[in-house]
C-alpha cells in the first residue's frame, strides 16, 4: 500500500508542476499577443500617402450640412469605423488631443465610416471636437487619404499636406502653427 499511496503522491505532484507550467505559458502567450498585436498596428502604413504628399482636393458636406473643404485649411482629418472594435477607445484620446492643441472645429475633420443606418454611439462625442461626415466603407475621403486601416489620423500643415499619420493620436506630433 506504500508504494500505491507514493506513486499517487508523485503523480499528483506532477500534475501540479504541469498546471502550474501550464498557466505560466498562457500568460506569456498573452503578453506576446499584446506585444505583437501592437507591432503589426505599428509596421503597417495608415495612410498610402507619405508625410509631404497631398491628397486631392475635395469638398464634402458634413453631417450638420456645413460645406468642408480640403485639404487646406484642415489639420486634422480622422477616420473611424462604425465596425471597428478599437476606434471608441481611440474617440476620448482624440478629443484630448483636439484639445490640448487647442484645434477648432473647423480644423478638424471626423469621418465616419460605415452604413448610414448603423448607429454610433460615439459620434456625440466626436462632434464635440470635430465636423463629422458619415460615409459608407471605401468612400471619398478614405479612398483620398488612401485609409488602410482604422481608426486613422492624418496631421496636415498649412497646405494640406501629410505632415504625420497613426493609428492613435497620442503618437501624433503637435501641430505646426499656421
Amino acid at each position: 500500500m506504500s508504494i500505491l499511496a507514493v506513486a499517487v503522491v508523485i503523480v499528483g505532484a506532477l500534475c501540479l508542476t504541469n498546471l502550474v507550467l501550464i498557466f505560466g505559458i498562457i500568460r506569456r502567450l498573452r503578453e506576446h499577443t499584446a506585444l505583437l498585436s501592437e507591432q503589426a498596428h505599428a509596421d503597417l502604413p495608415v495612410t498610402g500617402l507619405a508625410a509631404g504628399d497631398t491628397p486631392p482636393a475635395f469638398t464634402v458636406t458634413t453631417s450638420e450640412g456645413r460645406i468642408a473643404a480640403g485639404p487646406s485649411g484642415l489639420r486634422l482629418v480622422a477616420f473611424f469605423s462604425s465596425s471597428c472594435s478599437l476606434c471608441p477607445k481611440r474617440v476620448p484620446v482624440f478629443a484630448d488631443y483636439v484639445r490640448e492643441n487647442r484645434l477648432g472645429r473647423d480644423d478638424v475633420l471626423a469621418v465616419v465610416l460605415g452604413d448610414a443606418d448603423e448607429p454610433v454611439p460615439y459620434l456625440d462625442q466626436l462632434e464635440t471636437v470635430a465636423q463629422t461626415r458619415r460615409e459608407l466603407e471605401n468612400g471619398e475621403l478614405a479612398t483620398a487619404f488612401k485609409v488602410s486601416g482604422y481608426p486613422a489620423f492624418c496631421l496636415l500643415d498649412a497646405d494640406g499636406a501629410v505632415l504625420a499619420s497613426g493609428y492613435d493620436p497620442a503618437t501624433l506630433p503637435a501641430p505646426v502653427a499656421a
